[in-house]
C-alpha cells in the first residue's frame, strides 16, 4: 500500500479551535499538561482556549474561557495543582447545564475540547460529546446559534488525560499526579523512619486511596513496611494475630522500629473500612509497643511535580493535540496514556468500563479479579510485596551461595536492589554473600555473609553500602576464579552501570580459561547515566533527574527574577544525552545540547538568536542544557563565552556545572520500586538457572543465556544476554546503538518555540483495552 505523504504539522490546526480544561480533584502535573496542550496547538496553527474553573467556566462562559498564548503558559511547568482552576460542577450533570456549554463553544468555533481530570470528569465529556449534536437542535430552536454556526460545530472531538493522585484509572500504566503523590509520602516516610528508630515506635500511616491501593501499595514497597492495607484485597479473616505475630518477629529479629500503610479506603473481607485509630489500639493494647497514627491527607496533592510527571504530562499534551487533530466523526472519545515508555490512545469508555468492573469485583468480594482488573503493574507490585513481607524463613537450606556485588560509580537505589535480592535469597534458602568494593574486592577476598536483618532499611538509603569501585576484572581473573572457588560462589549478580555491563562481559570470555567462571550471572543496570544496553531505564536515573530538575527550577526562579539572564547548566551522562534531554523536557529548558544529536556552531547562532528574540517577549530567561561529553570543542566554558559574547546588551549570562550531586540523594519512589523488582526478579532467574547447570554435582554454566543483562524493554523486564546486548553497543562512548528517548527531542524544541518538525507518519493506533472472555475482562498491560 503506498504510504501517504507525510502532513506537514504546522497547518494541521489551521482554522480549527481547542479548548482545554482540568476536572475534577487536582494533581500535580496538570499545569505542565495544559502547558504542553497549549503549546502544541499553536505549533499546529489551532486557536488555543483555556476553561478556566472546569466544568464550571465551560457551562458559564464569558470571561471564563479566554484565548490563550505562548507566554501564558510560561513559569507554569513547575507548579502544583492547576493554575486554570478546577471545581466540582453540578451545573453540567444537567442537560440544561450541557446546553449552555454547547452555546459558548459554539460561539467561539471550540469544536475540539481537552480534558484532564478523573473518570468522573471524563465520563462527563464522553457524554457530552454523544448529545452534542441533539444540544445543538435544541439551541438552534431556541434561535441561540444560527444554522450556519451549527453547520460549522457539526462534531465535537473529545481527548481525556488522566490526572488523579490516585492512579486509580484502568488501562493506563500511571496517571498525572501518582509520581509526585509519591514523592511527598516518601520524603514523609523517610522523615518519620528516623523518629521511630530513636523510640522503637510502630508507625501506622494512612495515605489517599479511596477505591485504589496503589499509592499504599508502591509505599509500603518503597518503604519496607511490615504490612499494606488495600481496598483491593482485605486481609484474611484473624488478621489482626497475624498482624502482632508478624510485627513482633520483625522486633525479634533485631528492627528498632514497625511501619503500617494503610489506604483510606482499606476494608475487611465483611466490607468493614479498617482505619488508622483501629489498628492503633490493636497494636498498642495487644503488644504493648508504642505506637502513633499519621494520617497525610492533602498533603499528597501538593507540592511541585516531579520530573516523571511533567515529562508524561508533556508527552501526553502532544499526544492530546495530535488525537484531537486527527480525529474524524466515527473516532471513539479517546485518553492518552502512556504504556512502558511508549504513547498510547485507549478508548475513553473502554478505559472506564473497566474501572467500573474493578468496583464490581471488590463488590462482589471477587478480589483476585480485582487486582487482575487494575493492570499488570499493579499485579506484579502486589506479588512483589507478597513475596518480601509475609515471610516465614526456610528452615530447608538450598546450599546455594549467591555472591552480589556494585560496581561503578555509586547512585540511589542500589541498596535497595540489595536488600530486595538479599531478602529473596534467604526465603528461596540460599546464602546470600556481599562483595564489598567490586572487582577488586572480589579478587582479594572481601565476601562475607549477609542475611537478612543486615539490609534492613537498606530501601531508602542513597550512594552504596556495599561500596564500589570501577575497576574491570581482566585486571584479576586469576584472583577472582580462586576467590569464586574458596567461597563456593555459585552465582553472581552485578549491579552497576557500563563498567558493570563490561565486567559482566570479561567474565563471560574469561570462562574459556577460567572453569571457575562458568557460572549463571546477571547485570542490574544501575547508573545515573541510563547508559546500559538492553535496558530502557537504569536504575538511579529517575533520582538524577528529579535533581537536575530541582536545581533548574531554582536557577529559573534566579533567572526570573533578574530578568534577561541565561543559565548554561552541565549535566551528568558521559556521552549519553538522556539526562540533558529529559531534564530539558521538565524544566522547560530552550536548548539541550548532547552527543547523539551532533550540532556545529550554525545551531549555536540559531539558539542564541532565537534568546535574543524571547528577550523581546514577557519572558525574559533562558535555560541552556549540556551534557558534559556531547561536543570536545564546544566545552560549557566555550558556550558560556560564546552566548556572553553575543548576548551583550540583550541578556547577561551565568553557568552552573553540577557534578557528583547528581549521583546523590535518597533514591525516588520510582527507583525504589524498580530497584526492589529488578533484585527480586534477577535471584529468581538465578535460582532457576542452576538448576538448568546443575549436573553430576556441580554447577557448569557455559551458554550465552547463562549471562544475561536485565533490563525494561517497553512494557516487562526482560532478560538479554550479555553476546546479544554486546551487539547493539558503541563501546567507544559507551552507550547503546538506539536509545528510545531521542524520539523525544522534537517535543522538547516545539515547547520551546523552535521550527521544527515532528513525525506526524508515526501514528498511534487507537489500542483496545476490553476484550469479552467469558464474563472477564483482559486488560491492557499495564
Amino acid at each position: 500500500m503506498a504510504q501517504k505523504p507525510p502532513v506537514d504539522p504546522t497547518v494541521m490546526g489551521v482554522g480549527r479551535a481547542i479548548a482545554v480544561l482540568t476536572s475534577g480533584g487536582d494533581a500535580q502535573g496538570m499545569n505542565a499538561a495544559v502547558r504542553a496542550t497549549v503549546r502544541v496547538g499553536l505549533y499546529t496553527g489551532a486557536k488555543v482556549y483555556f476553561v478556566h474553573e472546569g466544568y464550571q467556566g465551560l457551562v458559564d462562559g464569558g470571561d471564563n474561557i479566554r484565548l490563550a498564548t505562548w507566554e501564558s503558559v510560561s513559569m507554569m511547568l513547575q507548579l502544583g495543582g492547576t493554575v486554570i482552576g478546577s471545581a466540582r460542577c453540578q451545573d453540567f450533570r444537567t442537560k440544561e447545564g450541557r446546553t449552555r456549554a454547547a452555546c459558548n463553544l459554539v460561539k467561539l468555533g471550540i469544536t475540539n475540547l481537552c480534558v484532564i481530570g478523573g473518570d468522573g470528569s471524563l465520563t462527563g465529556a464522553n457524554q457530552f460529546r454523544t448529545e452534542w449534536s441533539e444540544l445543538l437542535q435544541d439551541l438552534l430552536k431556541a434561535g441561540k446559534i444560527t444554522t450556519q454556526e451549527a453547520k460549522a460545530s457539526s462534531h465535537l472531538n473529545i481527548v481525556g488525560m488522566v490526572g488523579s493522585i490516585d492512579n486509580d484509572f484502568c488501562g493506563t500504566d500511571m496517571t498525572i499526579g501518582t509520581d509526585s503523590a509519591l514523592h511527598r509520602i516518601i520524603e514523609i516516610v523517610d522523615a518519620i523512619t528516623t523518629t521511630a528508630q530513636s523510640h522503637q515506635r510502630t508507625f501506622i500511616l494512612e495515605v489517599m486511596g479511596r477505591h485504589c491501593g496503589y499509592l499504599a501499595l508502591v509505599t509500603a514497597l518503597s518503604c519496607g513496611a511490615d504490612w499494606v492495607f488495600i481496598p483491593e484485597m482485605p486481609p484474611d479473616i484473624g488478621w489482626e494475630d497475624h498482624l502482632c505475630r508478624r510485627l513482633s518477629e520483625q522486633r525479634g529479629r533485631g528492627s528498632r522500629l514497625n511501619i503500617i500503610i494503610v489506604a483510606e479506603g482499606a476494608m475487611d473481607r465483611d466490607g468493614k473500612p479498617i482505619t488508622s485509630d483501629q489498628l492503633k489500639d490493636l497494636v498498642s493494647k495487644k503488644l504493648g509497643f508504642d505506637t502513633r497514627s499519621t494520617i497525610l491527607g492533602h498533603v499528597q496533592r501538593g507540592g511541585t511535580p516531579s520530573a516523571f510527571d511533567r515529562i508524561l504530562a508533556s508527552r501526553m499534551g502532544v499526544e492530546a493535540v495530535m488525537g484531537l487533530l486527527e480525529a474524524t466523526p466515527d473516532t471513539p472519545a479517546c485518553v492518552v496514556s502512556l504504556s512502558g515508555n511508549q504513547a498510547v490512545r485507549l478508548p475513553l469508555m473502554e478505559c472506564v468500563q473497566v474501572t467500573k468492573d474493578v468496583t464490581a469485583a471488590m463488590a462482589e468480594g471477587k478480589f483476585d479479579e480485582a487486582v487482575k482488573l487494575r493492570g499488570k503493574s499493579f499485579e506484579n507490585n502486589w506479588n512483589t510485596y507478597k513475596m518480601l513481607a509475609h515471610v516465614h524463613l526456610p528452615d530447608v537450606k538450598s546450599h546455594v551461595n549467591i555472591a552480589i556485588m556494585n560496581v561503578g560509580a555509586p547512585c540511589a537505589g542500589m541498596n535497595a536492589a540489595v536488600r530486595a535480592a538479599v531478602r529473596i535469597g534467604v526465603l528461596q534458602g540460599h546464602q546470600m554473600l556481599a562483595v564489598h568494593d567490586s572487582f577488586d574486592g572480589l579478587a582479594h577476598g572481601m565476601v562475607e555473609p549477609i542475611g537478612w536483618s543486615d539490609v534492613a532499611g537498606w530501601t531508602g538509603k542513597g550512594g552504596s553500602n556495599l561500596g564500589t569501585k570501577r575497576s574491570l576484572p581482566n585486571e584479576f581473573l586469576e584472583e577472582i576464579s580462586l576467590s569464586i572457588t574458596k567461597f563456593n560462589i555459585h552465582a553472581l549478580i552485578i549491579i552497576g552501570g557500563f563498567e558493570a555491563f563490561i565486567g559482566g562481559l570479561q567474565l563471560v570470555q574469561a570462562r574459556e580459561q577460567y572453569e571457575e567462571l562458568c557460572l549463571p550471572l546477571v547485570v542490574v543496570p544501575a547508573t545515573v547515566s541510563n547508559n546500559v544496553p538492553g535496558s530502557d531505564f537504569s536504575i538511579g536515573a529517575d533520582t538524577a533527574l528529579n535533581t537536575i530538575t530541582t536545581t533548574c527550577d531554582r536557577i529559573k526562579q534566579s533567572a526570573a527574577g533578574t530578568k534577561r539572564r541565561v543559565f548554561i547548566v552541565e549535566t551528568m551522562g558521559g556521552y549519553c544525552g538522556y539526562l540533558a534531554t529529559m531534564a530539558g523536557l521538565a524544566s522547560g529548558a530552550d536548548a539541550a545540547y548532547i552527543y547523539e544529536e551532533p550540532f556545529n556552531i550554525h545551531d549555536l547562532e540559531l539558539n542564541v538568536d532565537h534568546l535574543v528574540e524571547k528577550m523581546k517577549t514577557t519572558v525574559k530567561r533562558g535555560l541552556i542544557l549540556r551534557n558534559e561529553k556531547c561536543n570536545a570543542n564546544y566545552t560549557t566554558d566555550f558556550i558560556f563565552n560564546l552566548y556572553s559574547e553575543e548576548g551583550k546588551g540583550v541578556f547577561d549570562c551565568r553557568k552552573n556545572v553540577l557534578g557528583h550531586m547528581q549521583q546523590g540523594g535518597t533514591p525516588s519512589p520510582f527507583d525504589r520500586n524498580f530497584a526492589t523488582k529488578m533484585g527480586l526478579k534477577s535471584v529468581l532467574w538465578l535460582t532457576d538457572k542452576l538448576k538448568e547447570c546443575y549436573r553430576h554435582g556441580r554447577i557448569f554454566a557455559n551458554s550465552p543465556e547463562t549471562a544475561c543483562v536485565l533490563g525494561m524493554k517497553k512494557r516487562s523486564l526482560v532478560f538479554l544476554p550479555l553476546s546479544e546486548a554486546k551487539q547493539m553497543t558503541d563501546f567507544e562512548h559507551r552507550i547503546p546503538t538506539q536509545q528510545w528517548w531521542l524520539k523525544l527531542r522534537p517535543i522538547l524544541k516545539i515547547l520551546a518555540k523552535y521550527d521544527v518538525g515532528l513525525d506526524t507518519l508515526e501514528k498511534t493506533e487507537i489500542e483496545h483495552v476490553v476484550a469479552k472472555r467469558g464474563q472477564s475482562a483482559i486488560v491492557h498491560p499495564k
